[in-house]
């Protein structure tokens, strides 16, 4: 099928050649950690969550805004961080990012009362939306050629998935010897020699001229992700709340309003075709709905361990390992070496598949079974594990392929926008449900503490059976939209994700 031909970008980047500057994979290792960073600080405080409202005096109440206010600025920002990074420069966008994270981190740290923490927090995700995108689309237009590019993402990809469950592993190994303040004072060393590496990265001008920033599309696409992401947070406490219910019809309003806006804007934040693009809309859904599962899995297994299982903070982080090193494993290695010599969808609907079976085998979960761990915990986090990291590498380099460099910023942006809805969606909904089910489990057979540690482990096994179907149904959609192309083509040229050819945008013909 025909597609638009590209040349090199007008904004000063050229695409390499295969065994070119080896400086870039000097480049890839300052992205990973900016991106460890990114994807760390959202469950890395979770182990850490009960030592800090000890120490700081937080109500049970308050304390859940130690996340969300992470949450809410990082996914609520990230299409504005994403066009940012368009305009100004991406390793301009990246630096700022680094820095303001690290500073972020230094105040959550000392903090001497929950209202700074909460700030702090806040503006860590602020520099984060930044960040994040940032570091994507760089990625993105330095590894061009198939081979390489598989390896970068497959990198990238391991980082994705596999970054927090090492936040989990983290959070609980610095609560336990250290303090809970050094799971934000972490960050900044990590931060620095990052931003010191940044000279590494390719030196993108950015936009000439004013910039013509779309003020009306990034009010309400913000708002709506705003309102979208903290209406899924509050909706753990029940879907019947009328501030969940307002919230969530003032998101699909004012990201409908988004659209209408973007369609006809000269400048758009965020240009329609995108997200309309067949392949890449697909992937996008892959990346946002595998999250639904694999949040809610880190939420009832942290629990399992520690309160069904007595495991200590320091052990829980440890019993997640497999499933890191299975993301690892899955996305740097095996899909790494196959999509140069597959299709996409080929790769994201086994993996997915396999997710799903992993699931499976935890929906047989129990309060006292001997050796639980090595017969159901351990193969299950394996098999989820290899197939999130066969999922995600795929799917990401499908959704930021074939795009011009004004707009990989967005592209970049709308990836990590799939897996922060995704994930705040799944946590919002599995723990409805399994809260739902537990209380009528103990409605039925009492609030004995067999009974109790029954029901829990029951409403936790019903809402990992649905993140089942939820996988199932994401499979069969991927085949149904997802390319049948490879996301490069045989000379690296990044091919468009969808059906048809691309019009060129500003700056690239």
């Amino acid at each position: 099928m025909a597609r638009t031909p590209k040349s090199a970008p007008a904004t000063g980047e050229a695409h390499t050649a295969p065994g070119g500057d080896s400086r870039r994979w000097w480049g890839l290792v300052v992205i990973s950690m900016a991106q460890l960073l990114v994807v760390i600080d959202a469950t890395i405080v979770n182990i850490a969550l009960p030592s800090a409202q000890r120490d700081l005096g937080m109500s049970d109440a308050d304390r859940q805004w130690v996340i969300t206010a992470y949450t809410l600025s990082f996914g609520g920002l990230l299409l504005l961080g994403g066009r940012i990074a368009d305009l100004a420069g991406r390793q301009r966008v990246f630096v700022v990012g680094l820095v303001g994270f690290a500073l972020a981190s230094a105040v959550g740290g000392a903090a001497p009362e929950p209202t700074v923490l909460f700030a702090a927090r806040a503006l860590q995700g602020v520099f984060a939306a930044a960040l994040a995108p940032a570091a994507l689309a760089l990625l993105s237009t330095m590894f061009t050629d198939p081979r390489e590019r598989s390896r970068a993402f497959g990198v990238y990809g391991a980082l994705s998935g596999g970054g927090a469950a090492a936040g989990l592993l983290a959070g609980g190994v610095l609560t336990e010897y250290l303090d809970w303040r050094w799971c934000l004072y972490v960050n900044v060393p990590v931060a620095l020699v990052a931003a010191l590496g940044s000279g590494l990265l390719p030196r993108d001008r950015g936009t000439a001229g004013p910039w013509r920033l779309d003020l009306p599309g990034a009010l309400l696409g913000c708002g709506g992700l705003v309102a979208l992401v903290y209406a899924f947070a509050r909706a753990e406490h029940g879907w019947g709340d009328p501030l969940v219910l307002g919230l969530l019809l003032l998101g699909v309003l004012l990201l409908v309003g988004f659209t209408a806006v973007e369609r006809r804007s000269a400048h758009p934040m965020l240009p329609l075709r995108v997200v309309a693009d067949r392949g890449r809309g697909g992937s996008f859904l892959a990346v946002a709905l595998s999250q639904v599962g694999l949040f809610g899995l880190f939420l009832f297994l942290t629990y399992y361990l520690q309160v069904i299982l007595d495991y200590p903070p320091a052990l829980t982080g440890v019993a997640f390992l497999p499933l890191a090193v299975g993301i690892g494993l899955g996305s740097s290695v095996i899909a790494a070496r196959l999509l140069p010599h597959t299709q996409p969808r080929f790769l994201i609907v086994p993996a997915l598949l396999v997710v799903a079976l992993g699931m499976g085998l935890l929906t047989q979960l129990s309060p006292g079974a001997e050796n639980i761990y090595l017969r159901l915990l351990l193969p299950a986090q394996i098999l989820i594990g290899l197939g999130i990291g066969c999922a995600m590498m795929p799917a990401m380099s499908t959704a930021t392929a074939g795009l011009a460099p004004d707009e990989s910023g967005a592209a970049a942006a709308m990836v990590n926008s799939a897996q922060q809805v995704g994930g705040s969606l799944g946590l919002a909904l599995l723990n409805t449900v399994s809260t739902s089910v537990t209380g009528g489990y103990l409605a039925a057979h009492g609030r004995s503490p067999d009974a109790v540690a029954a029901g829990t482990v029951h409403g936790y096994t019903v809402a990992i059976a649905l993140s089942v179907g939820i996988l199932a149904v994401t499979a069969l959609l991927s085949w149904i939209l997802i390319n049948t192309r490879p996301a490069v083509d045989a000379t690296g040229a990044p091919t468009d994700a969808g059906d048809g050819p691309r019009p060129a945008a500003d700056g690239a013909s």
